[in-house]
């Protein structure tokens, strides 16, 4: 299953906003994110996400693809936290057993410091995977190479940087098209009783078009921009201009403003890994 997204205007306040502030945004608070193991942050920070999904307007039938692979990907990584242990050596140095876990001949000690770890990481990693949901989804896709070069990045960077963010789409349009023509010509991909080697067989008819259609854009696109003289010193102009409005400017210095806090509040020894008290029987 490839995951995809499509771009839809919906006159959201979201989507009203200068791409490059919720860039910048979007960067800081991720990286604000990523600082701090307290399970409370990381909660408010989780609300925060839901909430701003919440407000552009998404729906399920649209992100559900994104979901089905991100959900199962970050249960299984919390699980294996869980049940190992690893990853929260430099958290915690103390343990308090909670219960004994026994699958057949393994048995595992969960203590208390485990689950509430599974439980930040989770918190952190289905935040970020919210906070990034938003910009493919609500930024049109003509947007992309003109707010990368007015953050600063030169043409090649900013038109690569564009054409990365399409490519996932592009591929799996073309993927679906080309299952479509092989399920119209009564080709069966997934055929009873087969096992994994079979199934993983029956997608080259699937793969190895998808692959030359992938190449030939590339090299229609290459050729398009010889054409253009992409590259040449004069410096490039862009058909879409960006203006940034009062409430960019607010949003970037919320960004600036939550990052330089936060960073200031690990400094100051906050932040940190955090176990409730009702837990510890204290």
């Amino acid at each position: 299953m490839l995951v995809t997204w499509a771009y839809k205007p919906r006159n959201t306040l979201i989507q009203r906003l200068d791409p490059r502030a919720r860039l910048i945004f979007t960067a800081c608070a991720m990286l604000a994110v990523i600082l701090v193991w307290d399970l409370r942050w990381l909660l408010a920070w989780l609300a925060f996400a839901l909430l701003t999904y919440r407000a552009a307007r998404l729906t399920w039938k649209e992100t559900r693809r994104f979901w089905l692979v991100v959900l199962p990907l970050i249960t299984f990584l919390v699980l294996i936290t869980a049940l190992t242990g690893r990853g929260g050596e430099e958290a915690y140095q103390t343990t308090h057993p909670l219960f004994t876990l026994a699958i057949g001949p393994w048995r595992w000690v969960i203590s208390v410091e485990q689950v509430v770890f599974a439980a930040a990481q989770f918190a952190r990693m289905l935040t970020l995977a919210t906070l990034g949901l938003l910009i493919p989804f609500t930024i049109h896709p003509a947007h992309y190479g003109v707010a990368f070069r007015g953050l600063g990045l030169n043409d090649k960077f900013a038109v690569a940087t564009d054409l990365a963010f399409r490519l996932v789409p592009s591929v799996a349009r073309d993927f679906q098209t080309t299952l479509d023509a092989q399920r119209a010509r009564g080709y069966e991909l997934e055929r009873k009783g087969a096992g994994l080697i079979r199934q993983i067989r029956n997608l080259a008819p699937l793969i190895v078009p998808v692959t030359i259609q992938a190449i030939l854009n590339g090299e229609d696109i290459i050729d398009a921009m010889d054409l253009r003289a992409f590259g040449a010193k004069p410096r490039r102009t862009w058909l879409v201009e960006l203006r940034y409005r009062p409430a960019d400017y607010a949003l970037i210095a919320l960004g600036l403003l939550v990052l330089g806090g936060t960073l200031a509040a690990k400094a100051a020894g906050y932040g940190a890994f955090w176990v409730p008290p009702a837990l510890l029987g204290g």
